[in-house]
């Protein structure tokens, strides 16, 4: 639960900032934190700028694929069908998510929000050999607090 608290407190950073609320934490297979990123997309002009995808690049370059392969990704939604193939590529092990992708596309369809370009699909559908859990009761309410944030101006 640290971990994914720690995720949530990253997307309302990414909120803060004018990026869309999400948050990652890379977690080695002893429980070390290695890494950790929040949304970027907006301010950085780049939409595959995803925490999950930069852990994943991060992964690739500073971990062996045995060291990758025991970590965890702790993350405030779950992984985009991008970021799950990024996941998967480099061998990463688990991720625990706060709030589901099915959960995201409904919340985003209440609020009228413009949906994303690529389908919301759970991420054993792109990765079907990763282990997942999710979402996680008393944090995806959290989530969904912070997308119904009004935008801010600017």
């Amino acid at each position: 639960m640290e971990h994914l608290r720690r995720c949530v407190e990253l997307a309302a950073q990414a909120w803060e900032a004018g990026d869309f609320p999400f948050g990652s934490v890379l977690v080695s297979g002893d429980g070390t934190v290695l890494a950790e990123d929040r949304n970027r997309e907006v301010t950085m002009a780049d939409e595959t700028r995803h925490p999950e995808f930069e852990l994943a690049r991060w992964a690739a370059e500073h971990m062996t694929p045995k060291e990758r392969a025991a970590a965890t990704v702790f993350t405030s939604g779950e992984h985009c069908p991008m970021c799950a193939a990024a996941h998967a590529w480099v061998g990463l092990g688990r991720i625990v998510y706060a709030a589901s992708s099915e959960q995201l596309a409904n919340w985003r369809a209440a609020l009228g929000v413009n949906l994303s370009p690529v389908n919301a699909l759970p991420v054993t559908a792109i990765a079907p050999s990763i282990t997942v859990e999710g979402p996680v009761p008393g944090l995806w309410e959290k989530m969904h607090e912070l997308h119904r944030r009004p935008r801010k101006a600017g």
